[in-house]
């Protein structure tokens, strides 16, 4: 039989994130430091653990994976952004698995700074707003767009006459054979050190851009990564800004970066990030340039699926790029009875619920979660705001 146990996560505090944006989320006393995310799940990083130390007969959810043989085929996050996470992209099933054989193989110790696979696994995500205005960028736009901004730069600029990079990134975007290469070559170029990429940076971050976005995007930019490529890297994707409720799908190897909001995000089991720029931390660009995607176009929306009068599923298998994603997040807003084919982690960000799964009832309020030790069936009574992250076998 199914056993429910209340557990905790870890708030993982990353300079990007909102000032008590985690602590604000779950209604709980704010400290005031950059909260970045809330982690649910059996990541060896940061494994949850039962509320009550007595409760549920194993230490974390790593242990109890072990222990009952079961595995958790997803991590559970809220994310509070407060600045701009780094440009990225996550390797898929295969690729994680090979990059992860091939730096243990070399010995690179799994905290060192240069270790882009810290685990085995591929990260495809999708990402739900929980209020409106929820900022990012994800997918590389055609580039007759960032040509048609780059037309501006160059009218714009202080440098006379217009340099020698703002060219040759123009040049890269026109005359290749297809849309794919251009961006291709284009990331290349931008990510290869070259000095003209630098004087290119400059000139976008000192260029009138009004009142297109991209001058405050340029000047958020800039202003907390100054002189970095990903300035200029950022302008080659689209723009995204979702209400409430409305969800972001990042396959493999689609590049992205949130910019500032409240998400619920659902990820496979994997800490791996392959970085492109906007951070201090290790630029693998070998390794991102074999992970991306640089295919233009829309950046991908998840819509939901109603599966009751009162909760919508989030299912990266409507789209073709998640057809082989099993797990799915589960928006409950009010009463419902769901059916479940795994373990779930539910979340609960307003009200309060009582929650039955095959008779084991537990009370959750706002900022409490808890495992469901297997599959079942789910009573949900409540109102408000409930994640569940799962698989429903219907």
């Amino acid at each position: 039989m199914t056993r429910l146990t209340p557990i905790s996560g870890t708030v993982k505090e990353y300079a990007w994130g909102a000032a008590g944006g985690i602590a604000d989320a779950l209604g709980q006393r704010s400290t005031g430091t950059p909260e970045a995310e809330l982690w649910l799940g059996a990541h060896p990083g940061a494994p949850s653990r039962p509320a009550d130390p007595t409760d549920g007969g194993w230490p974390d959810l790593a242990a109890w994976e072990r222990e009952s043989g079961q595995r958790l085929p997803y991590l559970l996050k809220l994310l509070a952004v407060g600045a701009p996470l780094s440009v990225q992209a996550h390797p898929g099933a295969e690729q994680g698995r090979s990059g992860h054989r091939r730096e243990q193989g070399a010995g690179v110790p799994v905290e060192d700074r240069a270790r882009s696979y810290r685990d085995p696994h591929g990260k495809p995500e999708l990402l739900i707003a929980v209020e409106d205005g929820f900022d990012g960028m994800s997918g590389f736009r055609p580039p007759a767009e960032t040509l048609a901004l780059l037309e501006l730069v160059t009218a714009r600029t202080e440098e006379d006459p217009p340099g020698a990079g703002l060219r040759h990134w123009q040049h890269l975007l026109s005359d290749a054979p297809d849309a794919t290469s251009a961006i291709r070559d284009a990331v290349s170029w931008l990510l290869s050190g070259d000095p003209r990429v630098a004087s290119t940076v400059q000139a976008l971050s000192s260029a009138d851009l009004r009142p297109l976005p991209e001058h405050d995007l340029v000047a958020l930019l800039a202003r907390h990564h100054p002189g970095d490529p990903g300035i200029a890297l950022a302008l080659m994707l689209n723009r995204v800004r979702l209400g409430a409720g409305e969800a972001l799908w990042i396959p493999p190897g689609q590049v992205h970066c949130y910019l500032s909001g409240l998400g619920v995000e659902l990820m496979g089991p994997s800490d791996t990030v392959l970085r492109g720029g906007l951070t201090d931390k290790h630029v693998d660009v070998a390794e991102l340039l074999q992970v991306l995607d640089f295919t233009p176009g829309p950046a991908p929306r998840l819509v939901p699926v109603e599966v009751g009068p009162s909760a919508s599923a989030y299912r990266p298998r409507t789209v073709p790029s998640g057809a082989d994603v099993s797990f799915e997040l589960v928006h409950v807003r009010g009463d419902a009875e769901l059916v479940t084919g795994t373990a779930s982690i539910a979340l609960v960000l307003q009200g309060r619920f009582e929650v039955t799964v095959d008779g084991d009832t537990r009370e959750l309020a706002r900022g409490q979660a808890c495992l469901a030790d297997g599959a079942g069936t789910w009573s949900l009574r409540g109102q408000g705001s409930l994640y569940l992250a799962t698989t429903l076998t219907g």
